[in-house]
């Protein structure tokens, strides 16, 4: 039997941002479609919590936090080559433009942006991504197609994703790398919950009305999203943004 685009096996997949969120259920989809998966992230446990979910074997976890320049270059050593990688770590911060502290905009900016750029641009230079491999960034419709009051640090970050990611896509098009954002709505992950505690149900479901599939996204939405974007299937797909959002940004 012909193997299917879509499958993964034989690649190994660097997850940044793997212990929770999309960026675990990223991880654990990769495995299932025969990726050898690498997690990183801070939280150890979280990390071997993950592991334990991933089907298949040789995966590695990589505590560490890339935001450090030490720990980065730790973390680069022990990285085998890649042909593909996740960032999926990012940090969420609400406050309206008057009540933005510096300390908040810059440590979102670092995580958000920054960080996985650097990591990326080392990767790079250390010669650890492979012909034919495939970069994805964790974008989001904030920011990029649409907008929400007190998320201007966090939209800013994001929007800046999908335009690196175009820059990087034309450098590296003549080696045959991709490079794309996916774009996600509202998804239900640890941090959606967090953030519910702190919005009443009115407001909840005040929003859900303006996504026409009527709810928000699941963690395994965007994960499949991934999978298409890691895999072959997806070989002559490099530059884009890749909008998972039951509907809201055509609404």
């Amino acid at each position: 039997m012909e193997k299917s685009p879509f499958s993964l096996e034989n690649k190994v997949i660097l997850v940044i941002g793997a212990s929770s969120g999309i960026g675990k259920q990223i991880a654990v989809s990769a495995s299932l479609m025969g990726a050898k998966v690498i997690l990183l992230a801070r939280n150890a446990e979280r990390l071997q919590a993950v592991l334990s979910l991933l089907a298949g074997s040789g995966h590695m976890v990589i505590p560490a936090d890339i935001t450090d320049a030490s720990a980065l270059r730790r973390i680069l050593g022990e990285l085998p080559p890649l042909n593909g990688v996740v960032h999926s770590a990012g940090l969420l911060k609400l406050a309206p433009l008057k009540a933005l502290d510096l300390n908040d905009l810059t440590e979102i900016t670092k995580i958000n942006y920054i960080a996985p750029v650097n990591l990326t641009r080392e990767l790079f230079s250390l010669k650890k991504i492979q012909p034919g491999a495939s970069i994805v960034f964790l974008s989001s419709v904030n920011g990029t197609y649409t907008a929400v009051k007190g998320f201007g640090a966090y939209a800013g970050s994001k929007a800046a994703l999908n335009s690196v990611c175009k820059v990087m896509a034309l450098e590296y098009a003549a080696k045959n790398i991709r490079f794309n954002t996916l774009v996600p709505g509202m998804i239900k992950t640890e941090m959606y919950y967090e953030m519910m505690r702190t919005v009443s149900e009115e407001n909840i479901k005040a929003d859900k009305l303006k996504y026409p599939m009527g709810e928000y996204g699941d963690p395994e939405d965007v994960a499949y999203g991934a999978i298409y974007l890691l895999s072959d299937a997806s070989k002559w797909v490099t530059g884009t943004s890749l909008v998972i959002d039951g509907g809201l940004t055509i609404a």
